[in-house]
């Protein structure tokens, strides 16, 4: 048998190119492997396994794997997961040899009353049934341009069931479970939703601006810039701006349920130890359990 030479050559050239650029391409990940690696400390994978795996981000990381990168580093500290139980979090400062500091559990607030039942309804929305999609069209259809449209696009965000609705479509938190993860203030159109230490006690549960007339025809609970919680208050706690109060909570250690005892609509509120709502002794008493349908009538041509 003949062998040809020529052919011979053609596949000795290719295999012995092949086999070399292989040769080559493992060096120079050997040699990456070696002067590129970035070691990881081993502990990281432990803590991220104590932790609830939420990714809530409501410890200030964008999830776990970062809090555990952080825990490991040792700047942060493990009281910093609200969502991990006591027990949980103390065994990974055990593990990490460092103290659970203890923070203030912070609880998302609504600074808006106005439920069916006592905010007006001016026009009829029809369409895509979330708050932001409402919001779009004139504001929802809430005489309030602030007032809370209930649609639900915070209860749908919140992974930890923290936030249920009464039968006037207001949103309600349950401290409990509540994680401050953020969710809710992040998706609600009408900004109404704000993270607050659990005792900031005195709340504003409105955020309407405007004139003591116009907010109080569109809403039965609106602020009215009446003054008298700012007349009752220590001096500097609460002040009127833009037709609404205003707390300042650098000084809510002196605050104190005198501050809502006169309010008339009810509009400032104390927050009891299980986030309940008291209201003061003179504030309207609202006993309507309907919710009020205005709708304007549009005019003829």
């Amino acid at each position: 048998m003949e062998f040809n030479a020529g052919l011979i050559q053609q596949l000795i050239v290719p295999t012995v190119f092949m086999a070399s650029l292989g040769i080559l391409l493992a060096l120079i990940l050997s040699l990456a492997n070696r002067y590129l690696f970035v070691y990881e400390d081993p502990r990281i994978d432990e803590v991220e396994d104590l932790l609830p795996h939420a990714n809530c981000g409501a410890c200030g990381t964008p999830g776990c794997r970062p809090f555990a990168e952080a825990l490991v580093a040792q700047e942060v500290d493990p009281g910093l997961c609200t969502v991990n139980a006591a027990e949980m979090n103390q065994h990974i400062a055990d593990f990490l040899g460092v103290e659970v500091i203890q923070h203030e559990q912070q609880v998302a607030r609504l600074a808006c009353a106005g439920g069916s039942h006592v905010a007006h309804t001016r026009a009829n929305y029809e369409g895509l049934k979330t708050c932001r999609a409402a919001a779009l069209i004139s504001g929802g259809g809430k005489g309030c341009t602030w007032a809370c449209l209930g649609l639900e696009d915070c209860g749908t965000v919140c992974d930890f069931d923290a936030i249920t609705f009464n039968k006037f479509s207001l949103p309600v938190v349950d401290a409990d479970l509540c994680t401050a993860c953020g969710d809710c203030v992040t998706e609600c159109p009408k900004n109404l939703f704000s993270l607050q230490p659990i005792s900031h006690k005195l709340w504003i549960a409105c955020s309407n601006k405007d004139n003591m007339d116009e907010s109080e025809a569109h809403c039965d609970v609106a602020c009215n810039a009446c003054s008298r919680c700012v007349s009752d208050a220590p001096e500097g706690l609460i002040t009127i701006q833009n037709s609404l109060a205003t707390i300042n909570y650098s000084k809510n250690g002196l605050s104190s349920k005198i501050a809502i005892e006169r309010c008339p609509t009810g509009a400032i509120i104390w927050k009891n130890y299980n986030n309940a709502s008291q209201h003061g002794h003179q504030s309207r008493k609202i006993i309507r359990k309907e919710p009020i349908h205005r709708v304007e009538p549009l005019p003829r041509a």
